[in-house]
């Protein structure tokens, strides 16, 4: 095994307002939203009424892990 790097992600990612953040992941055309959504809105106190839900990057994590 080498130690030399074979893949470093680029990506970036901006706050837009509140819990809500845009991604720019590789190979993706559009950007990936992430905010939160019942339970966790609800543990964060954000009012939905006002943030549209999106996916957390829980979310995102778990799906990464399970695929």
């Amino acid at each position: 095994m080498s130690d030399e790097v074979v893949y470093r992600s680029k990506i970036s990612v901006e706050r837009i307002k509140g819990p809500k953040r845009r991604a720019y992941l590789p190979v993706e055309k559009e950007p990936i939203y992430f905010g939160t959504h019942s339970e966790v809105a609800a543990h964060y106190g954000t009012d939905l009424t006002v943030h549209e839900p999106h996916a957390t990057t829980l979310d995102y994590v778990v799906a990464a892990a399970a695929g």
